[in-house]
């Protein structure tokens, strides 16, 4: 990796990223919906409504402008390598599977909390075994576009360059509270949400430092929103339809969620206090930087 940065030079690069890839983001949006809506019949409902369109739209949306600034600033301009990036693919480190499982299991005991200690519970949907196979793969293609957009643009080329100027440790919690402050605008949204995303992007930055790298981090990302998807919970308050089974968070909404699904509760933050530990000791201790 280059000499470490000047703080000035960290925050500077690090904001003109974020913010170009938004622009790029708020453009390709625009431009694909407007082409779609303008040559496909009924698509223009299909990207309005709060089903699978928009979410794959912004996500792929994204994940272009991401991946385009990280070649561009990242690597051409600050000299960043594929293996500063984390990058690198290991076969002896299946990141992506293990983040996968850590990520569903820590997702699976949110929900598990929430239904023992307080009032949540799944009730009969219409649909059959087929009909909720089908949704839930179709879901989980849909969510990974978007979790490793979020993954390369939060835990790559920003947290690299906070790092070399404050620090891994420092570097982690600063671009955790800026990826909490980006679900502002999420369906009934409460601080304690806000307060878990930030922890929860804790346990995804010490999971990009572990073996595997950003493939670990965006397996963990997608293990947590998938488990959640495929039990009819809430994904940070954006609701999924899935056949066969209802998901009722009930109450007290303090340790279930409520309506933001269980990201918004106190099982959350003991499943994703839980994973910061698990993936502290995973990333090891030495500061790579």
């Amino acid at each position: 990796m280059p000499d470490r940065f000047s703080l000035p030079k960290a925050i500077g690069w690090s904001i003109a990223f974020v913010v170009l890839v938004f622009i790029l983001f708020g453009l390709l949006s625009f431009g694909v919906a407007m082409l779609v809506a303008g040559s496909v019949p009924g698509a223009t409902a299909w990207l309005a409504g709060a089903g699978p369109g928009p979410l794959l739209l912004q996500g792929a949306a994204m994940l272009v402008g991401a991946g385009l600034f990280t070649w561009l600033i990242g690597m051409r301009v600050l000299r960043l390598t594929a293996a500063d990036l984390r990058y690198a693919v290991d076969r002896r480190a299946p990141g992506f599977a293990v983040g996968g499982v850590v990520g569903a299991l820590t997702a699976g005991t949110a929900l598990a909390v929430a239904v023992i200690l307080g009032a949540a519970e799944w009730t009969r949907d219409q649909g059959t075994g087929l009909d909720y196979l089908r949704t839930a793969a179709t879901t989980l293609l849909v969510l990974a576009p978007a979790a490793l957009s979020e993954e390369v643009l939060f835990r790559g080329v920003p947290l690299l360059l906070l790092a070399g100027a404050l620090g891994r440790g420092t570097a982690i919690v600063l671009v955790a509270v800026v990826f909490a402050l980006a679900h502002l605008d999420n369906p009934n949204v409460t601080a304690l949400a806000i307060g878990n995303i930030a922890l929860a992007g804790v346990f995804l930055g010490l999971a990009f430092y572990a073996p595997g790298g950003i493939w670990t981090a965006w397996g963990a990302h997608l293990g947590w929103n998938a488990m959640l998807a495929a039990l009819d919970a809430p994904v940070s308050g954006v609701p999924f339809r899935i056949p066969l089974l209802d998901y009722v968070p009930g109450d007290p909404v303090w340790l279930t969620g409520g309506r933001f699904g269980p990201e918004g509760g106190l099982s959350s933050t003991l499943a994703l206090t839980i994973a910061v530990l698990v993936a502290r000791r995973w990333a090891g201790g030495k500061d790579p930087t």
